[in-house]
């Protein structure tokens, strides 16, 4: 769910995760503010000497040259250990943020996910985690450097005068706060914009790549060529106004910044003049005002450039912040598998209603036959048995206990889900089983993909299980696919196993033999299986028929 968040609100929450580094942080100011000055006080000594050199001034030419020499060295060497300190800030952080990411996945999963489009995710987890780099390592340490240096700059003029101190406060707050507001409230929405278009540029990249069979196929490679060039050309018009915001931004600073530079000259000329203040302060005000702007000016350019970073980080923001519709159950009872059945269950996807006043009853070691229209709620009623979703009326119990009651890790145990649809990992196939078993040996990796009538075909390839399937197993058929996943279901050996539609790809032959595996395995086991084929509810003890979400 997206939330608006003004721009101090998404500041704020991205300085939280800060927390764990903050002495670098705190380190990283302490060198940028002290390397500033120094750079700072290069040109104000620099005017001292001009001073010394009109006989106004009695500091010691050879030790301002001695003190320059210094503060030079030190710039360098403080520039660079405060770059290093807030890049391993900015990168640190980032694993960190990826890490918060694919816990916020995995807990919003199954649920929160089944809509969302994947290939903004992808830029989600990707591009815009990498834009908040600009914001760790380029624009916290800068803000805090930018206002610890302006006061010290403003009590050092001030000594020469309240009103040149008054004249400097305004300076700093122009260049710093009031430029960089007013840029930021005109390229706001552009920034917004460009988030948002640039992650649904890269679903339809990812959909386009998936679909590049069918788009030869049915001859659609010019429309989707030209739908692609028309994304990106938005994209690049959005970027071209973003960037002409930001040369007016710098343009403006600029003559700001000079503007004030010269309205000090004449200000302290003018209490000069009137004798409130000596030459030396005519000249040290005007230059210590015009060599201390760089830690504002590096503010001001930021409001142009972080509207990409801001925008990235609120939809980050919205991934970190989202509730799931179901949590883990952790700290109950250990629960072992003694049969299932559902009462009176009701469910609705947002205002569909899928299924309502459903109740059956699975019984152990028997095979439960579940048969219906497409749309009827069939692959809907398994998916609540695992607990991908809560009912919202009635209960799904097991061994007679709600699952909610049911500790998570308990219920993957005791169950095994054959969706309709596989996924397969770019890994070998023996690994992309073990996924069911991380610690199957060779023997129990066979032994399930005889049962799902899959092992000799392996054994028929180059690499036996050592051969890689390709990005999403694009080199088996569906069939095959579906053998793969049944056999996960058989290696991950739970006791109830929901099989859905586990035949439909297959021929006579491979159904019968997986049939009848299925039938030898009821002894150990309880199958709740959904499938449209007559041949398939063959097996069943029990068969129950739903319409409209409904028993008939």
């Amino acid at each position: 769910m997206k939330k608006e968040r003004s721009y101090p609100q998404v500041v704020l929450k991205l300085i939280g995760l800060i927390k764990p580094l903050s002495g670098y942080m705190f380190l990283a100011i302490l060198m940028g503010v002290v390397g500033f000055l120094c750079a700072i006080f290069i040109t104000i000594f620099g005017g001292f000497a001009i001073l010394s050199a009109m006989g106004i001034s009695q500091v010691s030419l050879k030790a301002l040259f001695i003190s320059v020499c210094i503060f030079a060295v030190l710039r360098g060497f403080l520039r660079y250990a405060e770059q290093a300190c807030n890049h391993y800030i900015a990168f640190k952080l980032l694993a960190l943020i990826r890490d918060k990411l694919f816990k916020a996945l995995r807990r919003l999963s199954p649920a929160k996910l089944e809509v969302r489009d994947r290939g903004n995710l992808i830029s989600l987890i990707t591009s815009d985690v990498e834009l908040l780099e600009v914001f760790y390592a380029h624009t916290i340490s800068p803000i805090a450097i930018a206002i610890i240096v302006s006061v010290i700059m403003i009590i050092f003029i001030g000594q020469y005068s309240i009103f040149m101190a008054m004249l400097a406060i305004i300076a700093y707050i122009t260049v710093g706060i009031v430029i960089p507001y007013i840029i930021s409230k005109h390229i706001a929405q552009k920034g917004r914009e460009f988030r948002k278009n640039s992650g649904k540029l890269s679903s339809f990249v990812l959909d386009s790549l998936r679909g590049l069979s069918e788009t030869i196929q049915y001859n659609q490679g010019e429309n989707r060529r030209n739908q692609l060039n028309s994304r990106t050309e938005g994209l690049i018009e959005i970027q071209s106004k973003m960037s002409k915001l930001t040369g007016k931004n710098q343009a403006v600073t600029n003559s700001v910044v000079l503007g004030f530079g010269i309205s000090m000259l004449a200000l302290s000329s003018l209490l000069y003049s009137k004798g409130i203040i000596g030459f030396d302060g005519v000249i040290v005000g005007t230059i210590a005002m015009l060599s201390s702007f760089g830690p504002v000016i590096a503010v001001a350019n930021l409001g142009s450039t972080l509207q990409n970073t801001f925008a990235a980080g609120n939809r980050v923001l919205d991934i970190l912040e989202e509730e799931p519709v179901v949590t883990d159950v952790t700290g109950m009872n250990e629960t072992k598998f003694d049969g299932a059945e559902c009462k009176d269950i009701g469910f609705s996807y947002s205002d569909e209603e899928i299924l309502k006043g459903l109740s059956l009853e699975v019984e152990k070691g028997k095979i439960t036959g579940i048969n219906g229209k497409s749309g009827s709620g069939k692959s809907t009623l398994l998916k609540l048995f695992m607990r991908f979703w809560n009912v919202q009326k009635g209960k799904v119990l097991i061994s007679n206990k709600s699952i909610d009651e049911i500790n998570t890790s308990d219920l993957r145990k005791m169950e095994s889900l054959v969706a309709q649809d596989t996924h397969l990992f770019n890994d070998t196939i023996a690994n992309n089983l073990r996924i069911a078993k991380p610690d199957a040996s060779e023997d129990e990796i066979y032994s399930a993909c005889k049962k799902a009538s899959i092992h000799d075909f392996i054994l028929s390839l180059p690499k036996g299980y050592d051969t890689n399937l390709g990005e999403l197993g694009d080199t088996l058929s569906g069939g095959e696919k579906q053998r793969i996943s049944l056999a996960r279901a058989f290696l991950h050996d739970s006791p109830f196993m929901l099989l859905d539609e586990p035949t439909s790809n297959l021929d006579s032959l491979n159904e019968a033999i997986i049939l009848k595996s299925l039938y030898e395995e009821k002894q150990d086991k309880t199958v709740m299986l959904v499938s449209h084929r007559k041949s398939t509810m063959r097996i069943a003890d029990k068969v129950y028929s739903v319409e409209n979400g409904r028993i008939s």
